[in-house]
């Protein structure tokens, strides 16, 4: 796997909590790929990438709507978690195409790393709109803290 898709998959995961995305640093620009497959997969991390931006923005503004209606807030989120979930399962089912294909051409120290990190990224990927959720929800959630007098 190359530096590029390995930078990608960290910024498509940095997106899936927004929380950790306000630091995350943008990925360097690189040339593209000579190899088809590797371009063909990171044209869909980018385009993943937009859409789990969209929905991030689409969850904040539904649940800035909802203001303190917390049911009306979960329930407007997961609907759209609902609209936004097939795209995720689809892009983690390619992650999973991509990391076999690389892995039958990679050293055996980068295979034992995409062995081990493979199902971690695939899992994050499939539940983004649940983390994206939770970290939108999770703020109004926290107890307020203390006066100081």
């Amino acid at each position: 796997m190359s530096l590029r898709a390995v930078l990608t998959a960290t910024v498509v995961l940095a997106f899936a909590a927004p929380a950790l995305a306000q630091q995350a640093p943008a990925a360097p620009a690189a040339a593209q790929p000579a190899d088809p497959a590797e371009a063909a997969f990171e044209a869909e991390a980018e385009a993943f990438e937009a859409n789990v931006q969209a929905m991030t923005s689409e969850m904040q503004a539904a649940a800035a709507a909802a203001g303190a209606d917390r049911a009306k807030a979960s329930a407007d989120l997961d609907a759209i978690a609902a609209r936004y979930q097939p795209g995720m399962d689809a892009f983690a089912t390619s992650l999973e195409a991509f990391l076999a294909l690389k892995m039958a051409e990679a050293p055996e120290d980068q295979r034992a790393r995409m062995t081990q990190m493979g199902p971690i990224l695939v899992g994050q990927i499939r539940s983004a709109p649940a983390l994206t959720k939770a970290s939108i929800l999770q703020p109004a959630a926290a107890p307020a803290a203390p006066a100081a007098e």
